[in-house]
């Protein structure tokens, strides 16, 4: 470990730290060390071995690759930790570092296979027509969708599409609702668990907006607008995405407002959007009346108005699946390559099959 930059790694310790919420005693307390070696290791002013490294990296729950690799560019951009030892009052700070976290695991696992020849990337789809709002999203999703072969029709699997537009999506425990970074020729994104079917689809569909639109600090969009504006856009070209604005405007044709419910909601089961999503996209798409959306967004949907409306419930997506199918495949072709061990392809898959399996998958 001689060539480590020590500075880089006591950095990363202390920004994990007060991302975890512990104070130095805490830390110090936990991997049986004293109070002040951690101090002089987050000053880059000690040196620990493998072992130590190890231990520290368990108790801030993150992986020691973490704490010796830098952050990507972008992801350096989002906000950071305080420096200081008071932690208690940045709960926003330490969501985002630990998604900052996970989001750079993933990326470097990616990398991983893509430098050793078991995945082949698909170049990005990249938007270049102006954009300068919300309908300019929406044009952007429908040239999506055209240059995918999708249509109008419903998309099966968004983690499936993200990866054939060049952006490959992970589904993780995250303290927040998603993120990504574009790196080099490597798109990256991550969906947290903790949300509804419908609602996981479409954060891994504004991911992917931001990828399509472009960096929001570099785009003309980005110059000219204001943040808000910018979300507004890329939760345009989201929705327009899963569930394309002609694909709603038939309900507008029903007679009477049940009866357009009726038909909207077959609608949101047949494109596995929100219910939210498919009334943005009927008001969008039929210009319908406030009052009626009103009432609309009132009453989500009930499992039996699910199967009265097309015979069953709409299936999940981003629930079992977590890592792309073509990522999958390309860790267990470098697992029976010896490339990487069991314990790492569990690892890479982020535990969606067990070493066991990867096991008797290898042997095969």
């Amino acid at each position: 470990m001689e060539d480590l930059s020590w500075s880089r790694i006591g950095e990363r310790v202390r920004a994990s730290r007060a991302a975890a919420g512990l104070s130095q005693q805490a830390l110090a307390d936990t991997v049986g060390l004293e109070r002040s070696m951690v101090s002089k290791l987050e000053s880059g002013d000690r040196r620990i071995d493998a072992v130590e490294l190890t231990r520290i990296a368990r108790a801030l729950g993150v992986p020691v690759s973490h704490l010796l690799n830098p952050l990507p560019e972008v992801v350096s951009r989002r906000a950071s930790i305080a420096d200081s030892e008071d932690v208690g009052d940045s709960d926003a700070a330490r969501s985002a570092y630990t998604t900052e976290v996970l989001l750079s695991e993933w990326l470097r696992d990616v990398r991983q296979l893509v430098q050793d020849g078991f995945l082949l990337p698909r170049p990005l789809l990249r938007y270049r027509e102006k954009v300068s709002g919300p309908e300019d999203g929406g044009r952007a999703a429908l040239w999506v969708r055209h240059e995918l072969g999708l249509g109008t029709e419903p998309i099966d699997s968004v983690a499936d599409a993200s990866e054939r537009a060049g952006q490959f999506v992970a589904v993780l425990a995250l303290a927040s609702d998603g993120a990504s970074l574009v790196d080099g020729d490597i798109a990256v994104a991550v969906v947290g668990t903790d949300q509804a079917p419908g609602r996981r689809r479409s954060t891994a569909a504004h991911e992917l907006g931001h990828m399509v639109l472009g960096d929001e600090f570099s785009s003309d969009l980005g110059v000219h607008a204001s943040r808000e504006e910018r979300e507004k856009t890329v939760e345009a070209f989201a929705a327009e995405f899963l569930l394309p604005s002609s694909a709603v405007g038939a309900v507008a044709g029903e007679s009477g407002e049940q009866a357009r419910r009726l038909a909207l909601v077959r609608v949101s089961a047949t494109y596995r959007v929100s219910w939210s999503l498919a009334v943005t996209q009927y008001k969008r798409a039929a210009s319908a009346p406030p009052d009626e959306v009103r009432r609309l967004r009132a009453r989500t949907p009930t499992d039996v108005e699910f199967r009265d409306a097309v015979g069953w419930k709409p299936q999940p997506d981003l629930s079992s699946v977590l890592v792309p199918p073509r990522y999958a495949s390309a860790v267990v072709a470098a697992l029976r390559a010896r490339a990487i061990t069991p314990a790492r392809a569990v690892e890479m898959l982020r535990g969606q099959v067990s070493a066991e399996q990867l096991t008797e998958e290898a042997a095969d």
